[in-house]
């Protein structure tokens, strides 16, 4: 059975990953799609996030590319990669 770290940890990756299914999005964007389409039920702080989208990039299930926000900020990117696809499709 897995410790309650791991599942968190798994819930978060599934959600993230659900996220950029509709579109590369950064960080703040990933988590205010999350926090509406939730209704505000989760919220997902910066100290859970970052570290959750490090290691779906370690796994090489999503990638990230610098651009610009829509407030012209630089900010990181993050997609799907094809891997990151087939292992949303086996967590949901």
């Amino acid at each position: 059975m897995a410790d309650s770290t791991e599942l968190l940890h798994g819930t978060l990756d599934a959600l993230v990953l659900k996220t950029l299914s509709w579109g590369a999005r950064h960080g703040y964007a990933i988590a205010r799609w999350i926090e509406d389409i939730t209704e505000d039920a989760l919220r997902i702080e910066e100290g859970s996030l970052y570290p959750a989208l490090y290691r779906l990039e370690r796994r090489g299930w999503i990638e990230a590319e610098w651009g610009l926000s829509e407030n012209n900020r630089k900010v990181k990117f993050y997609r799907l990669t094809a891997a990151g696809r087939e292992r949303l499709a086996i967590e949901t």
